[in-house]
């Protein structure tokens, strides 16, 4: 509870300093609050991983959880996506009620609406941010903090963090001996959108929005497409603000966000990290990066 304190505080900063987004640090700050009662509420882990599989899995560089192939008790997520749904209601009432509609008359469901993120690894439309929120340029008459968000895909993918939560923790200790060296998720298997730098050799870190899971990674390698030419790799920063900056690839035209956490006195969460760095998305996507 203490370290949700002070991330709740941190938001409240980021408001003042980001006012084009403070709607969408409240909602934010709300959804935070709810995951911790849900996390505090599970009692078992859904994804139910063979110990006996785990080595040979990281090993191998394949996630510890399909979610293409197995089949899970996904009643507790789901509870949880509703509850989100009552957040989203707030803000974005008419597209919440649409997706409400549609799973009251079985247009859709949202065991399908979920495996579906895990199918889409990249945006359909170039330009598109890599998931997520996006304040985006759409002349919609809405606010510009939540113009282009993807409302819907950002609560499907929050539903499964307290359960994934509670399977990163049970395996931290395998991972950190697999020495994981994937650009993916070695718990879930998602892409990263933001990582770090950290300690004063500047070790590089990528961190899973999905399930919050962190791992190292090499400095000067692509997490996408696995370039190390130096000559395809770079990363620029705005407004001389070196605690951030975008890490590019011109063989495969990705881009992750990091954050230089090297002369901070402070823990940065990347959940908040990640939204209050939204017009690097932009300006990647501007870029032709996606």
């Amino acid at each position: 509870m203490k370290k949700l304190n002070q991330i709740l505080k941190n938001i409240e900063e980021y408001k003042n300093e980001n006012p084009h987004y403070r709607e969408l640090f409240e909602m934010l700050g709300e959804i935070l609050i709810l995951r911790e009662e849900f996390r505090r509420q599970l009692k078992n882990d859904i994804f139910g991983i063979d110990p006996a599989h785990v080595g040979s899995k990281l090993s191998g560089g394949l996630p510890l959880i399909d979610f293409s192939e197995g089949k899970f008790d996904l009643s507790e997520p789901r509870k949880y996506f509703l509850a989100l749904l009552k957040i989203a209601e707030r803000f974005h009432p008419e597209e919440t009620q649409e997706v409400l509609k549609e799973m009251e008359e079985g247009q859709v469901s949202y065991e399908t609406m979920l495996r579906d993120t895990f199918l889409a690894v990249l945006p359909e439309a170039e330009g598109e941010p890599q998931g997520g929120p996006d304040a985006g340029s759409d002349d919609d008459g809405t606010d510009e903090d939540t113009r282009g968000f993807d409302l819907i895909g950002f609560f499907l993918e929050e539903s499964l963090r307290p359960a994934l939560e509670l399977t990163a923790e049970k395996h931290t200790s395998d991972i950190s001996r697999s020495k994981w060296a994937e650009g993916y998720c070695p718990v879930c298997g998602k892409e990263p959108k933001i990582g770090s730098l950290k300690e004063e050799e500047g070790r590089k870190f990528l961190f899973c929005n999905q399930c919050g899971t962190e791992w190292q990674f090499l400095r000067i390698k692509c997490p996408f497409c696995g370039n190390e030419e130096q000559k395809k790799l770079s990363y620029f920063t705005v407004n001389s603000d070196e605690r951030y900056r975008v890490d590019v690839c011109d063989a495969c035209k990705r881009y992750v966000k990091i954050v230089d956490l090297r002369n901070s006195d402070k823990e940065a969460d990347l959940d908040v990290e990640d939204m209050a760095t939204l017009h690097l998305d932009m300006l990647a996507n501007e870029e032709g990066y996606h």
